[in-house]
């Protein structure tokens, strides 16, 4: 029993403490101790300040970002917005409750993924494949220990963005933040009648099949390898929503 209950403890407790450090580094910037503008301590600085791991910290990260008080711009840091903008476009993580909200957001994630994949094979330096591999060094290793892998999924995909060249794929990714992960609302591997061992193997195979793609600056190959990758999330959820739907309408 206890071993049973140990990965679900663990995926709390790394929520549990990026919501923590969310929550104060926002009151840091509301009380003005963190000015607009200022630059936020390194991802080093705040693990050692907080206590927390790598992990934690990008999550909190995303999720500044997702709520609009904070940017990223690569290869310098993550900066408090000067005016958070409520016209801004972002797509509010509470609003994703649903599978029908999962599945919408991952054709979102589709039409603009796919594209910025293929980009991404064209430009990537040699510095952005770099930033590739060891998002999905982390992931792999966040998965092997059963920790929060969400964070590292999301670095992954935005490493991605950021190798197009084009800010406007980075900017988008950053404000839909790691609420774009379908794991950070819903257990997929339960809904699609997964083994969660099976379930993230295959996960990452389709990952690699990125990596490799972008890799060889082979642009048609990296759009099929992200579409594959998109559509299969979006298909193993799509069937447990009908089977829902059907089982509700017979009760």
């Amino acid at each position: 029993m206890e071993t049973q209950n140990t990965p679900p403890r663990t995926r709390r407790k790394h929520r549990s403490l990026a919501q923590e450090l969310v929550t104060e580094l926002s009151q840091r910037i509301r009380d003005g101790v963190i000015k607009r503008g200022d630059k936020l301590p390194t991802e080093s600085a705040i693990m050692e300040e907080q206590g927390v791991s790598r992990t934690v910290v990008r999550e909190a990260l995303s999720r500044l970002q997702a709520s609009g008080l904070v940017e990223t711009r690569h290869g310098i840091g993550t900066f408090v917005l000067d005016t958070p903008s409520p016209s801004g476009f972002r797509i509010d993580p509470a609003t994703i409750v649903t599978l029908r909200d999962v599945l919408a957001v991952l054709e979102l994630r589709i039409s603009l993924e796919v594209e910025s994949a293929g980009l991404a094979a064209q430009r990537r330096s040699p510095e952005q494949l770099a930033g590739m591999r060891a998002a999905l060094d982390v992931l792999n290793d966040s998965v092997s220990h059963d920790s929060d892998a969400v964070g590292s999924d999301f670095q992954f995909h935005l490493q991605i963005a950021e190798a197009t060249g084009n800010r406007y794929f980075t900017d988008i990714m950053s404000h839909l933040g790691t609420s774009i992960i379908p794991r950070t609302r819903l257990n997929s591997a339960r809904i699609a009648h997964d083994d969660q061992q099976h379930y993230m193997a295959r996960l990452s195979r389709e990952h690699e099949q990125i990596y490799e793609s972008i890799a060889r600056q082979d642009s048609d190959a990296a759009r099929a390898a992200m579409r594959l990758h998109l559509t299969n999330s979006r298909e193993r959820l799509r069937q447990a929503h009908e089977a829902a739907e059907a089982a509700a309408l017979k009760a």
